[in-house]
C-alpha cells in the first residue's frame, strides 16, 4: 500500500483498531443494529399498509417510514444524550449532540465496542418503540399531526424512559430490563393507549368492519419483525459472546410457543384459525419475552 495513502477521518491504522476494539463485537453490533432497523423499515412499514383499510394503507404505511428518519435526526442531534448522556435530573440526560468524530469513535463504555454503534443500535430501538405507538393510531390521526408528535414524544417520553432505566437514573440497576420491556414495550403501549383516547375512536362503520388489505403483505411484515428480533434481543449485550446466543434462542422458542397457543386458542372458542390472531400471538410472545431474555 502506497505510504500516502491515508483513512478516511484522518485515521491511521493503530487508530483504525485500538486495542480495546473488539472486532467480532464490532461486526455483531452492527448486524443487530440493522436488523433492529429492519424491523421498522421495512417490517411495520409492510406491516402497518397491509393490516388497515386500503384507503390508509399509504398513510400508515408513510406514517412509520416519517418515523425513523424524524428520529435518528433527533437523535444524534439531542435525544442520545438526554438518554444516556450527562445528568441534569434522576430522570434525565443532559441534550447536546452526538455526532462529533471525538465521541462516535472514542469506546463505549458499555462494551468493547465504539460508540458510534451504541448510538445507531440505540437509534434502532428509539425508532421502533415510536412506530409501535403508530399502531394505535393507524386511522386516527391526520399525517401532519403525527409529523409534529414524533419529536414531542420522543424528547419528552422516551428519553426520560431510557435514561431512568438504562443510561443512570434513579432505577438504574434496580429494574431488570434486558432489552426493553419497560422501555419499549411498556411505554408505547401506555402512550399507545392514552394517545387512541385522547385522539378519540375511529369512525362507527370503520370500527364494525376493518379488514386488512393484504393477509400476505401482513405476514411478510411480520416475518420481519419476527427475525429482525434476532437482533432486538442478542444484541443487547453489545458482544458475541454466550449471553447473545441464549437470548436469541429464548426469544425465538417463547414466539413461536405464544403463536402456537393462541392459534389453538383461536381454534377451541371460535372453531376457526386466523392468520390475524397468529400474527398478534407471535407479537404478544416477542414482547413478552424481552424484558428477560438473557437470563
Amino acid at each position: 500500500m502506497s505510504e500516502n495513502y491515508r483513512l478516511p477521518f484522518n485515521l491511521q491504522w493503530d487508530e483504525a483498531s485500538p486495542e480495546w476494539l473488539n472486532k467480532a463485537d464490532n461486526a455483531w453490533v452492527m448486524t443487530a443494529a440493522t436488523m433492529v432497523g429492519l424491523q421498522s423499515v421495512p417490517g411495520l412499514v409492510i406491516l402497518y399498509g397491509s393490516m388497515v383499510k386500503k384507503k390508509w394503507a399509504v398513510n400508515s404505511a408513510f406514517m412509520a417510514l416519517y418515523a425513523f428518519a424524524a428520529v435518528l435526526v433527533c437523535w444524534v442531534l439531542w435525544a442520545h444524550q438526554m438518554s444516556f448522556g450527562i445528568e441534569i435530573a434522576p430522570i434525565l440526560g443532559k441534550p447536546s449532540q452526538a455526532m462529533t468524530e471525538k465521541y462516535l469513535l472514542h469506546k463505549n463504555l458499555m462494551g468493547m465496542i465504539p460508540r458510534a454503534d451504541y448510538v445507531f443500535y440505540q437509534f434502532a430501538f428509539a425508532a421502533i418503540t415510536v412506530i409501535l405507538l403508530a399502531g394505535s393510531l393507524l386511522g386516527r390521526m391526520n399525517f401532519y399531526a403525527w409529523m409534529f408528535f414524533v419529536p414531542l414524544w420522543l424528547t419528552f417520553s422516551y428519553t426520560i424512559g431510557a435514561y431512568t432505566v438504562w443510561g443512570g437514573g434513579f432505577l438504574y440497576g434496580l429494574v431488570i430490563d434486558f432489552s426493553g420491556g419497560y422501555v419499549i414495550h411498556l411505554s408505547s403501549g401506555v402512550a399507545g393507549f392514552t394517545a387512541a383516547y385522547w385522539v378519540g375512536p375511529r369512525h362507527s362503520q370503520d370500527r364494525q368492519n376493518f379488514p386488512p388489505n393484504n393477509i400476505i403483505h401482513v405476514l411478510g411484515g411480520a416475518g420481519f419483525l419476527w427475525l429482525g428480533w434476532t437482533g432486538f434481543n442478542g444484541g443487547s449485550p453489545l458482544s458475541a459472546g454466550t449471553v447473545a446466543p441464549i437470548a436469541i434462542l429464548n426469544t425465538h422458542l417463547c414466539t413461536a410457543t405464544s403463536l402456537l397457543v393462541w392459534l389453538f386458542l383461536d381454534i377451541t372458542f371460535y372453531n376457526k384459525s386466523s392468520v390475524i390472531g397468529a400474527v398478534q400471538g407471535m407479537i404478544t410472545g416477542l414482547v413478552c419475552i424481552t424484558p428477560g431474555a438473557g437470563n
